[in-house]
């Protein structure tokens, strides 16, 4: 909140205002603003598909903790593989006119991607989708004893999450006790870091992984991983994190915290696309562990003897060999455009600007609809996304009005909207026309 009233301040508008001036000063004066030119944007009537007086007019898109926006970058550069495709066929594998041949693509993403995950390229992976990384990750340091086989997770975890964890202990034919669920204290929603760590400290000899998620896709909670990390590996546990809410959203040092695995989708945040090729972590302690037990395939091994097909395995160096089959090429294309974005802004100045988007969402709720709204995200530990319960009676009427006024944000049922103003791409402007939808469809009601 004091970010917001030293910003009001500076640009000599008043943060109470209704008529939107505050907005208007932060946009002219963002230094990120730019890069809303990068993106896509669709028009209210391509969302909502109904004509009208504001069918041209742009959507508010606030669901990039869905779906990212198409980076224009994304399409210029997918169109140029196409073309290449078109133009050489499998030559384009070692001779590319734009300089990327498709061999040695995976090289281009890592390089760019390691530094959003506070990693070095050596860490850093790209293959198939989030799921399948996480049962390819849990093959590799999941390593389940009579004694020591729980796999612990949140309780609210993404439904995927918890059926993949479930599923391989069910598959190492253990009881279904090995999933050990961390629960939020009565009447709240969050989870205290406390109380996580009280119950790596109680079970900790009894687990095998640790894998929560960085940031949980319900509440909008962002972890603390860097001490959940030490604590749990304290008592000798593996840590993964799932990062589908985390990556391209919030501040991440996947070495320094000494995380040993963590995956990722990419088309979130990070805006690859619908469906869009997952990034993974390994650290790189394990880079030359050739004993590390794994599932392979022919892409994972050793880059300089490959192509000698002796079917004597030896893994690449690093993440690189837990990669199966080789870089698709299309889906990596959207994912390179987005990563060409993040490039030109920092992590420090994307960092800011979220915080100030979504405080000055709170701070707009709370003065227009604080009896109606509460806000589960914590105030102290959250990235771009809020997420709000409202009355049953009054949810599906403001979720209805914000979409059918071509604002675009996501439900959870039974009554939870969640809102996610992007720095990459949404305006200040953006989060106050929400806020004014929400205010609107709660007073007709």
């Amino acid at each position: 909140m004091d970010r917001l009233k030293a910003a009001a301040q500076a640009h000599n508008v008043a943060l109470d205002d209704d008529d939107g001036q505050f907005a208007l000063a932060m946009d002219a004066a963002d230094p990120l603003g730019h890069l809303r030119d990068e993106f896509e944007i669709p028009t209210v009537g391509q969302v909502t598909g109904i004509a009208g007086e504001q069918s041209d007019a742009l959507c508010t898109y606030l669901c990039g903790n869905s779906l990212g926006l198409l980076p224009k970058r994304s399409r210029r550069i997918l169109n140029e593989e196409m073309d290449e495709w078109a133009a050489k066929g499998v030559v384009g594998h070692h001779r590319h006119s734009k300089g990327r041949p498709w061999i040695s693509y995976r090289k281009l993403i890592v390089e760019k991607m390691a530094p959003m995950f506070g990693a070095s390229p050596i860490e850093i992976g790209v293959m198939n989708t989030l799921t399948v990384n996480i049962h390819l990750m849990l093959a590799a340091f999941y390593k389940p004893t009579a004694t020591r086989n729980k796999i612990l997770i949140e309780s609210k975890a993404f439904p995927s999450d918890h059926y993949a964890v479930e599923s391989q202990i069910q598959w190492h034919n253990l009881p279904a006790d090995a999933l050990l669920l961390a629960e939020p204290r009565a009447g709240e929603l969050a989870l205290r870091t406390s109380d996580i760590l009280d119950l790596i400290e109680q079970q900790g000899s009894e687990i095998a992984v640790v894998m929560l998620s960085g940031v949980q896709y319900y509440t909008g909670q962002v972890f603390d991983m860097e001490t959940i990390t030490a604590a749990a590996q304290a008592k000798g546990c593996v840590v993964g994190w799932d990062l589908a809410h985390a990556a391209g959203n919030v501040p991440l040092k996947l070495h320094d915290w000494n995380v040993d695995f963590a995956c990722w989708c990419t088309y979130k945040y990070m805006n690859s696309g619908p469906g869009g090729i997952s990034g993974f972590f390994v650290h790189d302690r394990y880079a030359q562990d050739t004993e590390l037990a794994r599932l392979t395939g022919w892409w994972a091994h050793d880059e300089e003897t490959r192509f000698e097909m002796s079917n004597r395995f030896v893994p690449n160096r690093g993440a690189a060999g837990f990669e199966i089959s080789n870089t698709p090429i299309l889906t990596a294309a959207t994912l390179l455009g987005s990563l060409e974005v993040f490039e030109q802004a920092s992590k420090e100045s994307l960092q800011e600007k979220s915080l100030l988007l979504t405080t000055y969402l709170e701070y707009l709720l709370h003065r227009y609809a604080s009896q109606h709204i509460r806000i589960i995200t914590p105030s102290d530990s959250r990235g771009a996304q809020l997420s709000l319960l409202f009355a049953t009676d009054k949810f599906d009427a403001v979720f209805k009005a914000l979409m059918s006024a071509g604002v675009i944000c996501d439900e959870r049922k039974p009554n939870c909207i969640r809102i996610a103003p992007v720095p990459l791409y949404n305006t200040f402007a953006d989060v106050k026309r929400c806020a004014d939808i929400i205010r609107s469809a709660l007073a007709s009601r």
